[in-house]
């Protein structure tokens, strides 16, 4: 992919489950780590999604009245760090946060696109998903091994964000789109 454009497998404008406020959340396409149990298999290959200018999706995501911030996942955000740093920068300069959602350990995220895109975010939560360790009851984690990590005052680390929440979406297609942290049988996963 071009690193100048972003490879997007879906986006919506606004969700109450992807981090604190309503957010606009974008799914990135691609994936190198490709954890076991998953529940974005189909966002693991890079071949795939829609190509976006950074600059374009920055104007969606400031265009969109009475949100928080802007929330990354995916797939894998840092992989396409380079891009998202344009994007987060104008989220965060229009006094948004940012929040990412990363298969990397914060140690991990040492080349400097990632070190870049980090400096623009509020909250990270980091850590491969382990299937074994799957969770619903801590707070926009999937397994119980990922941390939520706040890198700025924005947010209270000890803010207490619901568990067990997620939301659904219907496409244009007639498609829906699960996003959350669901309990356990609510959504099938395989």
């Amino acid at each position: 992919m071009n690193s100048g454009l972003l490879n997007i497998a879906c986006a919506i404008s606004r969700s109450a489950v992807n981090g604190p406020g309503e957010r606009y959340v974008v799914w990135l396409q691609g994936c190198p780590l490709r954890c076991e149990g998953c529940w974005n298999e189909s966002m693991w290959p890079f071949g795939v999604g829609r190509p976006v200018h950074p600059q374009v999706l920055a104007d969606e995501i400031l265009g969109t009245p009475r949100i928080e911030g802007l929330t990354l996942t995916g797939g894998e955000p840092f992989a396409q760090a380079r891009a998202l740093v344009r994007v987060a920068r104008r989220v965060r300069e229009a006094g948004l946060s940012v929040m990412a959602f990363t298969g990397y350990e914060l140690d991990e995220l040492t080349w400097p696109d990632a070190e870049e895109l980090l400096a623009h975010c509020d909250i990270v939560v980091a850590g491969r998903f382990v299937r074994e360790l799957r969770t619903s009851v801590l707070p926009w984690l999937g397994s119980s091994n990922q941390r939520v990590h706040f890198l700025t005052s924005r947010y209270d680390q000890r803010m207490s964000p619901p568990t067990g929440q997620c939301e659904a979406h219907m496409g244009a297609n007639g498609s829906v789109l699960w996003t959350g942290f669901p309990e356990e049988g609510l959504v099938r996963t395989t």
